[in-house]
Parts: structure tokens; sequence; C-alpha cells
């Protein structure tokens, strides 16, 4: 009796959970404008949505500075994460809690903070400065996947390839980022959503014409109900569902995760 309460008590969670999505995704297919009734089942919303100029230059954006925040953060993060794996005590000590202060900080004070920056060096705002701003956003985040894995490998492997012949760039290659490759993995998995979800740093931080999916969605829902908006979010669930069931098959095959 206990089993069943504890599963209709976990159901019930999840159905409040997911319960306004599938609603969304309803009435995504609804012809009708009004979200009290559902008329008959329609495609028109997504063919609209498609032929949306906006809506197209605005998801051209996302991804474009999705996969190049990506590569670059993951790349800063990475080098940082083993600088600070070959620091001393104290220093690493103050580098880290230094890291940790964007990552528990309001996305909106990191925001403003470089919308000032961009004000006080005279920056236009563009894709520029939503890139950057991407950039410092998540860089913090690809440390805290990958520094643990680094923290976790024996700190005299690459000194050991070392006095065996290897070139720095060889251990780097062949003995450091084998043992790292998780953490590198799921931090560029952790920055590329981080980006594509982003809204906050994407609105006191782009200008010029240069808009992400969060930000146009907004600016589409203050001009009144428009059913392109649930088609809009239909797909972006979808995706964000697609690369989830990607993610766990590949951690099952074990290339993401020992």
């Amino acid at each position: 009796m206990e089993k069943k309460l504890r599963k209709f008590y976990i159901a019930l969670v999840f159905i409040f959970i997911y319960a306004p999505i599938f609603v969304l995704i309803l009435y995504s297919f609804n012809d009708s404008r009004l979200k009290g009734s559902f008329t008959k089942f329609t495609f028109k919303w997504y063919i609209e949505l498609f032929n949306d100029k906006e809506v197209l230059t605005s998801l051209y954006y996302t991804i474009v500075v999705a996969v190049l925040t990506t590569i670059i953060s993951t790349f800063i993060g990475t080098v940082t994460s083993i600088g600070i794996r070959y620091m001393n005590r104290s220093s690493k000590f103050i580098i880290l809690n230094l890291n940790y202060i964007p990552v528990l900080n309001p996305d909106i004070v990191i925001a403003l903070s470089l919308m000032v920056l961009y004000k006080v060096f005279g920056i236009d705002y563009g894709f520029l400065t939503l890139l950057t701003s991407h950039i410092v956003f998540t860089c913090p985040y690809v440390i805290l996947s990958v520094y643990p894995k680094l923290k976790a490998m024996n700190k005299f492997l690459p000194e050991a390839a070392m006095d065996l012949g290897a070139t720095p760039f060889y251990a780097l290659r062949k003995v450091i980022l084998p043992e790292i490759k998780q953490g590198i993995y799921a931090g560029a998995l952790l920055v590329f959503t981080l980006s594509l979800d982003d809204f906050v740093i994407a609105y006191f931080n782009s200008g010029n014409g240069v808009v992400n999916l969060s930000t146009q969605i907004y600016s589409m829902a203050r001009k009144g109900i428009n059913p392109s908006i649930n088609a809009l979010s239909t797909l972006m669930f979808l995706a964000m569902l697609i690369l989830l069931v990607v993610i766990n098959k590949k951690s099952k095959e074990g290339v993401l995760y020992d």
C-alpha cells in the first residue's frame, strides 16, 4: 500500500511539472487563437512560424552564439582548470572561490555589470557583446566541471610522461585530456544549454538587430497572444528532448562517462 502511494505521489509531481508543457504543445496545433477552446487540428502556426524572418534570424543567432560560446568557453575553462591544478594551495583557494562568485551571483547582476562595462568602453551592443557576455557567464561552469576530474588525476602523470620523452603538448594531448575528457564533455554540454536558454544576459547585452530566441519570444509575447509562440516553444522543447536522449544514450555507451 505504501509503495503504491509513493508511486501515486511521484506521478502527481510529474503531472504538475509537465502538464503545462503538454497543454502548450496541444494548443500549438489549435486552429483558433483563443486559448479556451480547441476547434480543429492544424499546422498553420508552424507554417507561419517558419515564414517569420525575425524568428528565423533569432534562431540563427541563438545557434551560432551557443556553438561559439561552447567552443571558446570550454577551451578557456579547460586551460584555466589545468593552470589552477598546478598552483600552490593558497592561490588555488583564492582562484576557486573567485570562480564561485559568478555562479552564485544572480544573472541580473552579471548582465548589468557587463552592460555598464560596455558603456564605459563605448562598445556598441550587438553580436560581439552578446557572444562575450555568454562566454563570461559560462566559463565558471566549465571550470566547475573540469577541475574535479583534474583533482582526481595524479598530478605527476604529465611529468612522468615528459621524463619518458614526451613533449609538453604531447603529454597534454595523450595524458591529461584523456583523463579529464568526461569533465570537458559535461562542461561543454552545460555551456551549450545555458547559452541556448539564456534570457537575462542577452536582454541587457544585445542590440543592432541581434537577439536570441528567448528575447524574441519575450518581444512577441508582449505584443499579444500569438499561437506561433506555442509552436516555437514546442520545437525548442522537442530539440532539448532529443539532445537529452542522445546524451543519455552516449553516457550508457560510456562515451561521456565511465
